[in-house]
């Protein structure tokens, strides 16, 4: 990373932190007093937008949507894969209301948990993984009742640019038993914002969206099937991006 990259890094980060103090404390103390959608986007609209366009103006970091015309009227539960901080302001701006799977720990932090508390997230504890799976389940279930996104990262983690972790079976789940669709989400967001370190890459993000995924049927089967259908469409959809390596061609004579 040059001298003048990092100079713009440093910047960003201290005016992305400063920001999100000022705003977080300020949130604590209007945002109690507005009814949830227009406190959703007080507190996070707003923020998350201006975090993506501090990407874009301070570190050169774009974006493009492709498939903005598949995201249906319904609230449904949406599988992106994980592979930096970015999708997360992205996404939490794209869709409003909208609420996402995060360590119960982050609601501690003064003004910036009081803040995301607000704002009906699923807050789970990582080391009961049981207990955290009927917490999706559960409260996942009534914000969608409630007509609020739901995101989930079904990889669990960031995963560095290049690779894809499987997808685990619980925002599947909670759309088949929702009986509402999947919407699934691809991006390269990784290649300019890693998951490791603190240096960024100008460029331009690609984001696509692809069309709702249905199950068919309920039950196990249908949860497992359409999981495997997401997690084919992603691996597929990253590897028209250059995200994974292309899948190497059958050689003549070579046994299928």
């Amino acid at each position: 990373m040059s001298i003048l990259q990092a100079i713009r890094v440093f910047l960003f980060y201290l005016l992305l932190g400063t920001s999100s103090l000022l705003w977080c404390t300020l949130s604590f103390f209007i945002a109690p007093f507005l009814p949830f959608r227009q406190r959703y986007r007080f507190i996070n609209v707003y923020w998350c937008r201006f975090a993506v366009m501090l990407a874009w103006v301070i570190l050169g970091i774009r974006y493009k949507i492709t498939g903005a015309e598949h995201v249906p009227d319904e609230p449904c539960v949406i599988l992106a894969n994980h592979q930096s901080t970015w999708e997360t302001f992205f996404l939490s701006a794209y869709f409003s209301p909208l609420s996402q799977v995060l360590k119960r720990e982050l609601l501690y932090v003064p003004f910036f948990g009081w803040a995301m508390a607000m704002l009906r997230p699923i807050a789970i504890d990582r080391d009961n993984p049981k207990e955290a799976l009927r917490q999706v389940a559960k409260k996942g279930d009534e914000l969608l009742k409630q007509r609020i996104w739901v995101l989930i990262f079904p990889e669990g983690t960031r995963v560095p640019f290049g690779q894809i972790g499987k997808f685990s079976r619980g925002g599947t789940a909670l759309a088949v038993n929702a009986g509402l669709p999947v919407l699934p989400i691809a991006h390269n967001a990784g290649k300019f914002w890693p998951k490791a370190g603190w240096g960024k890459r100008a460029g331009v993000i690609e984001v696509v969206i692809g069309e709702p995924m249905h199950a068919n049927g309920t039950g196990p089967r249908a949860i497992a099937e359409l999981n495997d259908r997401a997690q084919a469409w992603n691996e597929a959809t990253q590897r028209a991006l250059g995200s994974l390596p292309a899948v190497a061609e059958d050689q003549p004579g070579q046994v299928a």
